[in-house]
């Protein structure tokens, strides 16, 4: 056992060393669990000592959210967008064109940092939800203790839903990993490195987490959708059950009207949601009707994440000087051009003049538009995302009454990109209608992370990017093709080095 534990704390220490050395754009909250917390006379840990560290704790997991968009943004929209047939890499790096020309493996340093950047979001959730019922002081309201727990419950199943979906079979860690000493490591152990639950598991925590903070979570508030709301877990369990592992179309259906029901409504004008006002000198808008939950960010807390894709427009050369992630594809572009759509397309895609021409010429160079100043909010949910799962639901189940009402959904959000609706023979037809649905959330969706999971939900993932490079004249030529096992992600290499209990993933 001392040979065990030996080994253990090295291998702990490695990894400490490792998550110390983090960009410096991707600031760890002030929140530290390290620090954070006490003993009690017999030695035992006492998490939070009062009402004030448990809120701080509280307000560390929002701040996680919104200060470390490394992973569940930067790096979602890379391995999501571009393995898809919406964007190119954009750079040459060796850490992204593998994600392009789908050459990944268990070495790629995206991946590796994704990986135990969620796990490390996860336990964080994990230490204020098994510590919020012990803090003993009064002032905590049992009411508040509820409402934390549940939006943190809330948090975590959004992370478990972005890992398994790139990599399957994964950690399910709920609980919080006790302190080390020689004689309770046989004990703990597993905490550090636990084993893979299956993707059936993993889904199983999200809709119990999901479902059991309904009742305790806040309401949505129309005037801060920044909350981990009600809302925000019916709008999750929709996209959840649309998923293959665990489809329920009668409840992607059911929680996407429940969603409607909490009083969101479409915008009329696109542009709010991604805008900025007539002076360019913030976003046009901030909590819309649309809006389930935004990041949102203000002079001088800006998004840094937005140097990434293209310009700051508060501040229009700021790193500008080198080539962005997430290019537009040519195959997006004109899957726009085929339908008339410039309404969307405008607030997908802009075109710069550059100094580089990696993709395109550099005087009139394609960029993604989403997100375009450091006060520009990160839309993570939005009921035209949800209102088209329901689209795709009604779809599959069949009858002329629900490809109907699928339609009428389809050309709702048509109608708002000034598009003519679907024709007759189309409405009449489940294969010709699931294509719809699908193009539609492709051009409505664009950039926000949803193309490649549209594709694997619907078998359609190796037809369509084995095909790609003969419709694409820009893309890199794939390596390998894609087949069954490229729907997930490699497990890095380093974690599989460190924790024998993980197993990798098949094709890699």
């Amino acid at each position: 056992m001392k040979n065990k534990f030996t080994s253990l704390i090295f291998i702990l220490s490695l990894l400490v060393f490792n998550t110390a050395c983090s960009l410096d754009e991707d600031p760890i909250s002030e929140f530290s669990e390290v620090v954070l917390g006490s003993t009690d006379d017999s030695g035992d840990r006492i998490r939070y000592k009062n009402r004030s560290e448990a809120l701080t704790a509280y307000e560390g997991l929002y701040n996680t959210l919104k200060d470390r968009q490394e992973h569940w943004y930067l790096d979602y929209l890379l391995l999501s967008e571009v393995r898809s047939d919406n964007a190119y890499a954009g750079t040459t790096g060796s850490e992204v064109v593998p994600v392009e020309n789908n050459s990944l493996d268990g070495g790629n340093s995206v991946i590796n940092r994704d990986w135990n950047n969620y796990l490390a979001d996860i336990a964080k959730a994990n230490v204020l939800i098994n510590n919020l019922d012990s803090v003993s002081d009064a002032s905590l309201s049992a009411t508040e203790r509820r409402q934390w727990k549940a939006e943190a419950k809330i948090f975590r199943a959004m992370i478990l839903l972005d890992m398994v979906r790139f990599w399957g079979n994964i950690p399910v860690i709920t609980q919080e990993a006790g302190d080390i000493t020689a004689e309770n490591i046989e004990e703990v152990y597993p905490s550090y490195f636990p084993n893979q639950k299956s993707a059936e598991d993993a889904y199983a925590q999200i809709i119990h987490d999901l479902t059991t903070a309904i009742p305790y979570a806040p309401t949505n508030n129309a005037s801060n959708k920044t909350k981990l709301s009600k809302s925000v877990a019916r709008a999750l369990l929709s996209k959840v059950y649309a998923e293959k592992t665990v489809q329920d179309l009668d409840k992607v259906i059911a929680y996407a009207d429940s969603v409607v029901a909490d009083g969101f409504s479409l915008v009329d004008d696109l542009s709010m949601l991604f805008g900025m006002n007539e002076e360019s000198t913030d976003v046009k808008a901030r909590n819309t009707s649309e809006s389930i939950l935004e990041i949102q960010y203000f002079t001088g807390g800006g998004n840094w994440v937005t140097w990434m894709f293209g310009r700051d427009l508060l501040n229009y050369d700021t790193q500008f000087e080198w080539a962005k992630w997430i290019t537009p594809s040519r195959d997006l572009i004109a899957a726009y051009d085929a339908e008339g759509d410039a309404i969307r397309k405008n607030q997908a895609i802009v075109y710069y003049q550059t100094t580089w021409a990696n993709y395109y010429p550099s005087d009139n160079y394609a960029f993604m538009y989403k997100l375009r100043s450091a006060n520009s909010s990160i839309i993570k949910l939005r009921l035209a995302d949800i209102l088209l799962l329901k689209a795709e639901a009604l779809v599959k189940k069949g009858g002329s009454a629900n490809l109907g009402a699928a339609a009428d959904i389809v050309d709702q959000i048509r109608q708002r990109a000034q598009l003519d609706g679907l024709e007759a023979s189309v409405k009449a037809s489940p294969e010709q209608m699931l294509d719809a649905v699908l193009n539609e959330r492709r051009l409505e969706l664009a950039f926000e992370g949803q193309r490649l999971f549209d594709l694997i939900r619907n078998n359609k993932l190796q037809e369509v990017m084995n095909s790609l490079n003969q419709r694409d004249s820009g893309r890199i030529p794939q390596i390998r093709a894609y087949n069954d096992f490229s729907e997930l992600l490699p497990i890095p290499q380093t974690v599989l080095d460190n924790n024998p209990n993980l197993v990798q993933n098949p094709g890699y």
